[in-house]
């Protein structure tokens, strides 16, 4: 097992990190610019791929790591950070003032890393611990860029973007996304604990930042953010409609016979979810997996408004 190279455009690549299990390709990877032997990274993948991350920066004649921004500490994008310092000492480790206590002592996150991805998280890997010193706080420029942060708390608290002259790296606040040969895969990203006020705010504030590339962490790039932003805005509300319709329709039927009937619906209502019929098979079945999470999140933060307000 390795990983694939692909040079985007420039000096910009795109580094896939597949993981020991079946369709976990294509997915998790790691953004990487360059300046002559220098590097900046976006998100450096679990621990089980730092070594083949390592073997492709070789691979690209990176000699020295100046910065790594992290999107969010979720184990897939930062679970071998730690790991990463250790080869790459100098590197300044740029992430959201909620995570760096977690990258500094990583006890809670593994421990809930492992509550609710199960065995998934020891393939993923263990994760270690990053020095106080690489954990960076400044102004970050690099080839001549200043870095722009964004906080996208839409997926998850401690999740931020960044900005790098024409590219917009937006981690998982933007969706998971595929290119086909005729068209594209776009799904929500919304894993409970989802609350859709803080995602449109999230993608609101992408949208604000004008026409950039997204590089999206799962996986690859798409031309034109607004015009990504505005239909993943259509599309999560889609979804949100699909899944109170559906909890009214079937009030007393268990949750995973809800979602099952709600994903059949999007296959139909949603054209850019409908292209999960084309992926190769060992993708749908991860995506089966992925889809559900996304789809709970939906679900409990309705009950939670029906909780509230006594309707959804």
């Amino acid at each position: 097992m390795k990983a694939s190279i692909y040079k985007i455009e420039g000096d910009l690549y795109l580094i896939d990190l597949p993981q020991k299990l079946r369709g976990f390709r294509k997915f998790i990877s790691s953004w990487v610019l360059k300046d002559g032997r220098s590097a900046l990274i976006v998100d450096v993948g679990p621990a089980s791929t730092i070594r083949l991350l390592k073997e492709a920066l070789d691979q690209l004649g990176v000699e020295k790591v100046e910065y790594v921004l992290l999107t969010h500490i979720h184990i897939d994008h930062a679970g071998g950070i730690g790991h990463f310092v250790e080869l790459y000492p100098d590197a300044k480790v740029v992430v959201n003032e909620r995570g760096e206590k977690h990258l500094m002592d990583p006890t809670r996150l593994w421990e809930a890393s492992k509550k609710v991805l199960g065995e998934l998280a020891y393939v993923y890997g263990e994760i270690r611990p990053v020095p106080a010193e690489n954990i960076y706080k400044g102004e970050v420029t690099f080839s001549g860029m200043d870095v722009g942060i964004i906080p996208t708390p839409g997926h998850a608290p401690h999740h931020q973007g960044y900005i790098l002259g024409e590219y917009l790296f937006t981690g998982d606040s933007t969706g998971i996304f595929l290119e086909l040969d005729d068209g594209i895969y776009l799904r929500p990203a919304t894993p409970p604990r989802f609350v859709k006020e803080l995602y449109e705010e999230s993608l609101d504030k992408m949208f604000e930042v004008g026409r950039k590339k997204i590089c999206f962490a799962h996986f690859r790039m798409y031309e034109d953010s607004k015009k990504l932003i505005k239909m993943h805005k259509e599309q999560i509300n889609m979804w949100i409609s699909i899944v109170r319709e559906v909890m009214h329709e079937y009030p007393e039927e268990e949750v995973s016979k809800v979602l099952d009937i709600v994903k059949e619906r999007l296959l139909e209502k949603d054209k850019l979810f409908a292209n999960y019929l084309k992926l190769d098979e060992d993708i749908k079945e991860r995506e089966e997996h992925f889809t559900k999470n996304s789809l709970m999140g939906i679900y409990n933060y309705l009950k939670t408004l029906e909780s509230s307000h006594g309707s959804i």
